[in-house]
């Protein structure tokens, strides 16, 4: 595929992703882009404790194959500078600073998990910023049993310390005959690109987004009834850090949303069900 100049090449491949980089007052953002220029950008909201490289390919390649595609590190993590925010919605500021330089008016929104709240928050105080909006392994602000991702996250880290595994193994994956093997398939894709990548993230940013986590579960509901977006929203049933009803309470609260719940799965049910789950969120977004 070729560039808008006709001569440079589009890259489509999430591996091969340039990394690059916006200041913004005092902060330097990095991102990455892939996916022919033009029209709505496909923004990525990535995870707890997660950098650039925490993006399946699987997930993110079929959707850059036709649409212009950005994910970013959050402040303090990764590549970008400054300090970790103390809120979610804070952390959706910072998103709402980097779009803005970016001079994207409308964008649509894939997010998973943590992602997934700050995006919330994000149409909250900008509802005419997003056109679409994908919700994976995620919930509502103030929704039942969200703050118990804190000792689900450090009991996991525990146990994979302890077996020397990547803590999303248990995390994200059913501890099962179906489970392990994805979790093993996954963790692998997550190395496939292999130059500039970036710094995992440090224990004191982890806990600051976790206690933010925990403040956003803890908080009164935002009114998600005035979300105009068309929305999906995709789970496991079996997730263990944010409970699948969560996944049903968002798709209640959203009107007109879109439900799908992957069976035999857990948090991270759209990487096991990759071949799946990617070509429906393509089209949707396409939409």
């Amino acid at each position: 595929m070729t560039g808008l100049d006709g001569n440079e090449p589009v890259i489509t491949s999430y591996a091969l992703a340039p990394s690059r980089a916006i200041a913004v007052g005092g902060t330097t953002y990095a991102y990455r882009e892939l996916g022919p220029r033009g029209g709505i950008p496909v923004v990525f909201f990535v995870h707890l404790a997660a950098t650039l490289d925490n993006w399946d390919p699987r997930i993110v390649d079929p959707i850059a194959k036709n649409r212009h595609v950005l994910a970013f590190d959050q402040r303090g993590v990764g590549a970008s500078t400054g300090k970790v925010p103390d809120t979610l919605e804070e952390a959706a500021d910072h998103a709402y600073e980097l779009i803005s330089a970016l001079g994207f008016e409308k964008i649509d929104i894939f997010a998973f998990s943590m992602g997934g709240m700050i995006a919330q928050d994000l149409i909250v105080k900008h509802p005419d910023l997003v056109r679409r909006l994908v919700l994976t392994g995620t919930g509502p602000r103030g929704g039942k049993d969200m703050d118990k991702v804190v000792g689900t996250t450090y009991w996991d880290i525990l146990r994979a310390t302890l077996t020397r595994s990547d803590p999303k193994e248990f995390l994200f994956f059913n501890r099962n005959a179906t489970g392990k093997p994805a979790a093993k398939a996954f963790i692998e894709r997550l190395q496939e690109r292999t130059l500039d990548r970036d710094q995992p993230i440090d224990i004191k940013a982890l806990r600051t987004q976790l206690k933010a986590i925990q403040k956003f579960g803890r908080s009164a509901p935002s009114d998600l009834s005035a979300f105009t977006q068309a929305t999906l929203i995709a789970n496991g049933d079996n997730d263990r850090m944010v409970p699948s009803v969560l996944s049903e309470d968002l798709h209640t609260r959203i009107k007109g949303s879109e439900l799908i719940i992957y069976p035999d799965s857990g948090h991270g049910a759209i990487f096991q069900f990759h071949d799946r789950f990617a070509p429906v969120a393509a089209e949707f977004l396409a939409g």
